[in-house]
């Protein structure tokens, strides 16, 4: 079970991650001038939104290739596919809200939008956990195996070994 969780949770983020800001701990992120970022055009947040759909969109495609999803898995595999999405456009949302913040933001206006980040990430590997564990169930013994290696984050020391590295 406790690898089934790693999985779903190494797909969100994996989805998800990309959608992020630029990393800001919570300790630094007090520290850190809520006013030193230029305020996010609408035009420029459309922008990274493509570009993250975009890349949601190849990740999307390299699991299905990865995981040789057959054409009975398709249904299953589709639900897990629009979950992704879904979960990647609210999480964005929530991302740039936060940036169109940013100009008159207080440091709890920040941590609480950080807070609402981290929280539609939670959101999202619950969505992706209800809709994954249908098709993981239908998988044969192979494709099981081949989808815990590709989530299961295997690098130790500072080494992210996920999909990309397959």
């Amino acid at each position: 079970m406790k690898k089934y969780i790693t999985a779903l949770v190494s797909t969100l983020l994996i989805s998800g991650a990309y959608a992020q800001t630029p990393a800001v701990t919570a300790g630094a992120a007090a520290s850190v001038p809520v006013s030193a970022s230029a305020p996010a055009s609408p035009a420029s947040m459309a922008k990274s939104d493509a570009k993250r759909d975009q890349a949601n969109e190849k990740h999307i495609k390299e699991l299905h290739t990865k995981l040789k999803i057959t054409k009975e898995q398709e249904t299953l595999w589709d639900t897990v596919a629009k979950t992704m999405r879904d979960s990647a456009n609210e999480i964005d949302k929530v991302i740039d809200k936060r940036e169109s913040l940013i100009p008159s933001a207080t440091a709890i206006d920040d941590l609480n939008a950080y807070a609402d980040i981290a929280q539609a990430h939670a959101d999202s590997v619950k969505k992706l956990s209800m809709v994954f564990g249908p098709l993981y169930a239908a998988m044969s013994d192979t494709q099981k195996k081949e989808a815990d290696e590709i989530f299961t984050q295997r690098g130790h020391a500072g080494k992210d070994q996920r999909i990309s590295a397959k």
